[in-house]
C-alpha cells in the first residue's frame, strides 16, 4: 500500500498552525491558510498522490488528490495539531473577507459568495448521487435488456424485488431537499438541524394530504394550475417537495441573518432552547407559505428558459452546453444547472441537458487520454500518474475536477483542442435530434445505458473523446520549446543573418562558442529571450545596474516566453514567475529576473512552466509573460541575466550585443587556469 501523502501536503503548505481550516470536495482538499504566500506550489504537487495545486486569493489553496481525498483528508485530521482543523475555525467575517478568485467571482464579493454556497450546499452528498447514479444506470440496463419493463414510469407495475432495488437510489432524490436544507444552513452559519427540520415540515405525508381536504381547492397561478388550501384565513399551496433543491436553498438563504439575529439579542445561556424554537417558529410558516413556492417557480422559470431553448433549437442547445460547461466548471457556475436538471426530472419525467453535458466530459476525459500517451512516450512519470487518475476518475466516476485542476488549466494549450471535441460531440448529438435520460446521472462510461438514445450518446461521447485525444496529441500540451539556433555545422553568414548584420567581430564571438576549445570556456550561456542585449548598466535597478549580483547582462524583450539557457537543473522557480535561479551542467549558477519589480504584480501575467527540482534543455520554457500587463503597470521589462557564482571562474564576459534571439550565444564562461607549476 502506498504511504499517504497527508503529512507531506500539511508540511508543504505550512504546517498544521498555517491552517485555519480544512474541507474537501469529491477531488479536493480545500485549505482555508494563515498566510497563503509561504506555500510552494511546485513543492506541492511533487508530492507523489498530489494530482495539482490551486492557489487561490484570500490564502485559500485547494490540492487535488482524485477519488482517495476522503482518505487523505481523514489521514490528515489524524496528524497531531489537526485535531480541531488546523489553526482554528475561520470566522464568518474571515470567510467574506477572503472570498476573492478569478473571473467575476474574484471582483463581485456577493457573485463569489453566491457561487460558494451553491457548491458548498452540494459538495458533501455527491457520493450519495453518484451511488445512486450507478442504481439508477443498473436498473436503466435491466430495462433495455428486457429483465424488467420500464423502470421510470411511475404505471409499471414492477415485481417486489425489483421495486426494492428501485427505492435504492430513489430515497436519494426524494429526500435531496433535507440533504441540502442540511448543508446549506450550515454553510450560512446556522444549525444545520433546524434547517433540516424547517425542510421536513414541507415533506411530511401530512402535510401533502392536505391537498385531499374538503376545504382545498385548485387555483391557476403563473398560468400553472396549484393547489391551495386556507390555513387562519392565509392561503396555503400545497406543492410535492421530494427532489426540489431550490426551496431549501432560499429557506438556508433566510435561516442564515435570522439565526445570527437572534443569536445577537438573546442571552447566552439561553440560546440552546430559544434560538432554535424562535427560528422554527418563524422560518416553518415563512417557508410553507412563502419561499417554498417562490422556490418552486423560481426553479421552473430557470427549466422552463433553458427548455425553451431546447424546443427553439435542439440543434443550437446541444452544441452550447458542451462549449459552455468548460468555462462553468471552474467557476462553479454549473451547480445551478445541476438543480435544473434534477427539477427537469421531476416536473418532465426526464432531463435534455445531460445529454449534451456528457459531450463536455468525455471530451474532458479525451483530453486526458491525450496527455497520458505522451507522458507515457516522455517517460513523464509524474504526469503518468496525475493522467492516470484523472482519466480514471472520469471514465468510471464522470468526474472532471482531478483532470481540469490536475492539468487542462495548468497547459492551456489543452483548452481550445479540448473544445474542438466539445463541438463535435455536441453537433453530433444536435444533428440526432438530442438525448434524454429519465434519471440523474454523472456522465461516465457506466451510466451510457440511463440514455434513451443509446446508439446516438456512444458515438457523440466517442467522438468528443476521440477529438480531444488526437488533437492533444498532435499538438502536445506543454507549451512548444524554443528550436536551438545554432545547430553543429552552423556557418557565420547563418549566424549574420539571424542577428541582423551585426559587425563582424559580434558574429565571430557569437560563432565562437561553438569552436572554443572546451579547456578554457566552462559553460556558454544561451540567450534565454528574444530581444535585444544591452549591458547590466542600462538597467534602471541599483542593485543589478551596479553588478552587485554578479556580472552578466541584459536582455530588452521583443518576445513573451523565457527558455532555459542550457541544460541544468531549476534551483528556484519563483511561483510569481518574476524570477528564475538555475544551476547549469558545469556548475554555472544563473539568475534571471524578468523585469525590474514586477513581484509585486503577485503573479498576474506570468504563467510559469517548471517547478524547483525539474531537469531543464536547451530551450525548455520557464515562463510566459503578458507584456501588456507588466507594462500597464509602470514596470520595465529589461530582464538581467546574471552568473551568481562569478568568483568560482576565470572570467564570465559578454558573447554578443545587439538583437538577439532565444538559443543564440549570450554569456561565455572562462574556466580558471591553474597556475604553472614551477
Amino acid at each position: 500500500m502506498a504511504e499517504s501523502p497527508a503529512a507531506d501536503i500539511v508540511e508543504k503548505v505550512g504546517g498544521a498552525g498555517n491552517i485555519q481550516s480544512l474541507t474537501h470536495c469529491a477531488t479536493r482538499l480545500r485549505f482555508q491558510l494563515i498566510d497563503g504566500s509561504a506555500v510552494d506550489k511546485g513543492a506541492v504537487e511533487a508530492i507523489p498522490g498530489v494530482m495539482g495545486a490551486v492557489p487561490q486569493a484570500g490564502d485559500r489553496y485547494q490540492v487535488v488528490i482524485g477519488g482517495g481525498v476522503q482518505n487523505v483528508y481523514n489521514d490528515i485530521m489524524a496528524l497531531p495539531g489537526m485535531g480541531g482543523g488546523g489553526g482554528g475555525e475561520e470566522s464568518a467575517a474571515d470567510i467574506k473577507a477572503r472570498e476573492r478568485a478569478k473571473g467575476p467571482r474574484g471582483k463581485v464579493a456577493w457573485i463569489d459568495g453566491l457561487f460558494e454556497f451553491l457548491s458548498d450546499s452540494f459538495r458533501p452528498i455527491l457520493g450519495a448521487l453518484l451511488g445512486a447514479s450507478f442504481f439508477i444506470t443498473f436498473m436503466a440496463l435491466m430495462s433495455t435488456l428486457g429483465v424488467i419493463g420500464n423502470w421510470a414510469d411511475p404505471r409499471t407495475e414492477l415485481p417486489p424485488s425489483w421495486q426494492f432495488v428501485n427505492l435504492m437510489w430513489q430515497s436519494v432524490f426524494f429526500f435531496l431537499p433535507l440533504l441540502v436544507a442540511y448543508n446549506a444552513s450550515k454553510k450560512v452559519g446556522a444549525d444545520p438541524w433546524v434547517g433540516f427540520a424547517v425542510m421536513a415540515v414541507v415533506m411530511l405525508p401530512g402535510f401533502t394530504a392536505l391537498a385531499s381536504n374538503p376545504e382545498a381547492s385548485t387555483i391557476v397561478a403563473f398560468g400553472s394550475e396549484v393547489i391551495v388550501i386556507p390555513i387562519f384565513g392565509v392561503p396555503l399551496t400545497i406543492f410535492d417537495y421530494g427532489s426540489q433543491v431550490f426551496p431549501p436553498l432560499l429557506m438556508a438563504a433566510a435561516l442564515g441573518p435570522l439565526y445570527k439575529g437572534l443569536k445577537k439579542i438573546i442571552p447566552d445561556n439561553l440560546q440552546l432552547i430559544f434560538v432554535p424554537f424562535l427560528a422554527m417558529l418563524v422560518m416553518i410558516p415563512l417557508t410553507a407559505f412563502l419561499i417554498g413556492p417562490i422556490g418552486v417557480y423560481v426553479g421552473a422559470w430557470l427549466a422552463q428558459g433553458l427548455a425553451a431553448i431546447n424546443t427553439w433549437s435542439p440543434f443550437v442547445f446541444a452544441i452550447l452546453i458542451p462549449l459552455a460547461y468548460p468555462f462553468m466548471v471552474p467557476l462553479g457556475l454549473h451547480w445551478p444547472i445541476n438543480a435544473i436538471m434534477l427539477l427537469n426530472i421531476q416536473t418532465l419525467g426526464y432531463d435534455f441537458i445531460q445529454g449534451p453535458m456528457g459531450a463536455w466530459n468525455f471530451a474532458c476525459f479525451g483530453a486526458t487520454a491525450g496527455v497520458l500517451v505522451l507522458a507515457w512516450r516522455e517517460r513523464d512519470k509524474q504526469m503518468r500518474q496525475t493522467a492516470t487518475g484523472a482519466l480514471a476518475a472520469g471514465l468510471f466516476g464522470g468526474i472532471s475536477e482531478p483532470s481540469l485542476y490536475g492539468i487542462h488549466l495548468r497547459f492551456k494549450r489543452i483548452y481550445p483542442r479540448m473544445l474542438v471535441g466539445c463541438a463535435v460531440g455536441g453537433i453530433i448529438i444536435g444533428i440526432g435530434g438530442g438525448v434524454k435520460t429519465q434519471a440523474f446521472v454523472f456522465t461516465s462510461l457506466l451510466t451510457i445505458p440511463a440514455f434513451d438514445n443509446i446508439l446516438l450518446y456512444t458515438i457523440a461521447i466517442g467522438a468528443a473523446f476521440a477529438t480531444s485525444m488526437v488533437l492533444v496529441m498532435l499538438s502536445g500540451y506543454k507549451p512548444k520549446e524554443a528550436k536551438e539556433v545554432a545547430a553543429a555545422g552552423v556557418t557565420v553568414a547563418d549566424i549574420a543573418s539571424r542577428q541582423g548584420g551585426e559587425s563582424s567581430d559580434t558574429i565571430i564571438a557569437a560563432a565562437a562558442p561553438r569552436t572554443v576549445n572546451p579547456a578554457d570556456v566552462a559553460l556558454h550561456v544561451l540567450s534565454p529571450l528574444e530581444g535585444r542585449v544591452v549591458p547590466l548598466s542600462d538597467v534602471p535597478d541599483p542593485v543589478f545596474g551596479s553588478g552587485t549580483m554578479g556580472p552578466g547582462v541584459a536582455i530588452e524583450p521583443t518576445g513573451d516566453t523565457v527558455y532555459a539557457p542550457g541544460v541544468g537543473l531549476v534551483a528556484a522557480a519563483q511561483p510569481t514567475g518574476h524570477a528564475f535561479g538555475l544551476v547549469l551542467d558545469g556548475d554555472v549558477e544563473l539568475l534571471i529576473h524578468v523585469g525590474i519589480d514586477t513581484v509585486n504584480l503577485k503573479g498576474e501575467g506570468f504563467t510559469v512552466h517548471v517547478k524547483n527540482g525539474d531537469r531543464i534543455e536547451e530551450g525548455t520554457p520557464l515562463v510566459t509573460f503578458d507584456r501588456k500587463v507588466i507594462e500597464d503597470a509602470g514596470y520595465p521589462l529589461i530582464t538581467p541575466v546574471i552568473v551568481l557564482n562569478a568568483e568560482q571562474f576565470g572570467d564570465v564576459r559578454p558573447a554578443m550585443s545587439g538583437k538577439v534571439t532565444p538559443g543564440a550565444p549570450l554569456i561565455e564562461v572562462i574556466a580558471k587556469q591553474e597556475a604553472p607549476k614551477v
